[in-house]
């Protein structure tokens, strides 16, 4: 259960640098070998243009030093993964809220939400939906106020019982009159784990996974 993009890997990223390197060295060798010969055999009558082999060295001269940069800048980069993720542990056992209307349910915690509305309501539609799309459930949330909290154990009224997996959660807010009133819900819960996951710093929340950049707030 994961809200991350795919990214490419660091590892990925290093061994794009190291083929790209041998080739790089292979090919170096073969026209170096192949520039000798040609300079071993050429007509003394007819000398070959110096200016265009030694471009052609500028060249490959430029295109090595762009992937030792490359891999120097990967260098620099893992590093910086590692002092995220050292950063990101602290968060561990730490209740969040995440910029997600996504949340995790397991067999022994609850999905859990926070819900805010632009202005006071007093109806609350919550409808919970699967990762595939599909509604699990519909409830009509007694409310009173401005925000709330939302938490589902997986039951339903035909006595279903969900678990484990991600389930999205969509509101609709009202006044008495019946006017409509935009409502967000965003989960929260508390990290249990915190993994590099294709170079993205990712906190684990009841079974979900969210990069750090969804993090709205961190309690303590």
């Amino acid at each position: 259960m994961t809200l991350v993009s795919s990214a490419t890997s660091q590892s990925a990223a290093q061994s794009a640098s190291d083929a790209a390197t041998s080739k790089l060295t292979g090919d170096y060798t073969l026209f170096l070998k192949l520039l000798t010969t040609q300079m071993q055999n050429q007509d003394p009558m007819n000398p070959m243009d110096s200016a265009q082999y030694t471009q052609q060295l500028i060249q490959y001269s430029q295109v090595e030093q762009s992937i030792s940069q490359t891999k120097t800048l990967n260098s620099i980069l893992s590093g910086l993964n590692m002092t995220s993720l050292t950063t990101s542990s602290s968060m561990i056992g730490q209740p969040v809220q995440l910029n997600s209307d996504k949340a995790g349910l397991s067999a022994t915690t609850p999905a859990q939400w926070e819900w805010n509305s632009t202005n006071a309501i007093s109806q609350l539609t919550a409808t919970v939906t699967d990762s595939k799309g599909v509604t699990v459930e519909t409830f009509n949330v007694p409310v009173s106020g401005k925000s709330g909290q939302f938490s589902w154990d997986g039951s339903t009224t035909k006595g279903q019982k969900y678990t484990d997996g991600l389930y999205q959660l969509t509101l609709t807010g009202k006044t008495d009159a019946g006017a409509k009133i935009a409502t967000t819900a965003t989960a929260v819960g508390k990290v249990t784990d915190v993994q590099m996951l294709n170079g993205t710093p990712v906190v684990s929340v009841n079974g979900a996974q969210y990069p750090t950049s969804m993090i709205l707030r961190i309690q303590k």
